[in-house]
């Protein structure tokens, strides 16, 4: 016989499915006794709820799922992607209004790299465009101290063994050249820590400025630096269909 029982989450989990917080946050709100749960306050994060059955509030008023926000920043370099940093450092957030309702990156860019970062309150979609095997390719443009020749650029593709396994581009080609440097158009299809980065250190070649300018088929486009707007409809599908 199939279990049609409603699957059961922790309550800080369903407060973050339904767009409202991040995990860590509704753990406080929980702990503050902000949250009930059919009537009575629970403090335990991990509190089994069946969404759409169990009646949650947080302050008194139904927590109700969230309509989908996403919203792209031109990252500045020398911000951190976090929210809170423990070493006092400016963040991303810094680039948002104080007073705007929760949104989380949509992964990463580190302090050092520049370019489109996307932000959304809802972390399922969130995961998914993140997903290696499910998400958009991302296009970065990178300043690299040397000269590359097309033999550089297909080891580049071929990739190197790491601890964490093959380092790859999947596709890089050449942009502009200088005197002593260059910029490439570097494409990955998944994104882990500091993959470009990591991959032209294999090769001895140092990176001297690193822009992502692209996820899937949305471009940052000519948005300023450190400034942000909201994604439409058609642009939010772009992500999506990648």
């Amino acid at each position: 016989m199939t279990d049609t029982a409603p699957k059961r989450h922790g309550l800080a989990r369903v407060l973050s499915k339904l767009g409202l917080a991040s995990r860590t946050q509704a753990a406080a709100w929980i702990a503050e006794g902000r949250v009930r749960v059919n009537g009575r306050v629970r403090r335990d994060p991990e509190f089994p709820v069946r969404m759409g059955v169990d009646a949650v509030a947080v302050a008194g008023e139904a927590a109700q799922r969230q309509q989908r926000r996403v919203l792209m920043l031109n990252k500045p370099r020398g911000l951190v992607t976090t929210r809170n940093d423990e070493k006092q450092r400016a963040t991303v957030y810094d680039c948002l209004p104080a007073d705007m309702p929760w949104l989380a990156p949509v992964g990463r860019l580190d302090k050092a790299s520049e370019g489109l970062l996307l932000f959304s309150n809802d972390p399922q979609w969130a995961a998914r465009v993140t997903d290696p095997a499910t998400g958009p390719d991302k296009t970065y443009h990178v300043q690299v101290d040397c000269r590359p020749d097309a033999a550089l650029l297909k080891a580049l593709e071929t990739g190197v063994d790491s601890s964490e396994g093959l380092l790859r581009a999947k596709r890089a080609q050449l942009l502009r050249v200088g005197e002593k440097n260059a910029w490439l158009e570097i494409v990955l299809d998944e994104g882990r820590n500091r993959q470009i980065r990591r991959l032209l250190e294999a090769f001895d070649i140092e990176v001297l400025r690193l822009v992502r300018t692209a996820i899937g088929g949305l471009p940052l486009g000519d948005l300023p630096k450190g400034q942000w707007r909201e994604l439409g409809a058609d642009e939010i599908a772009l992500l999506d269909h990648a």
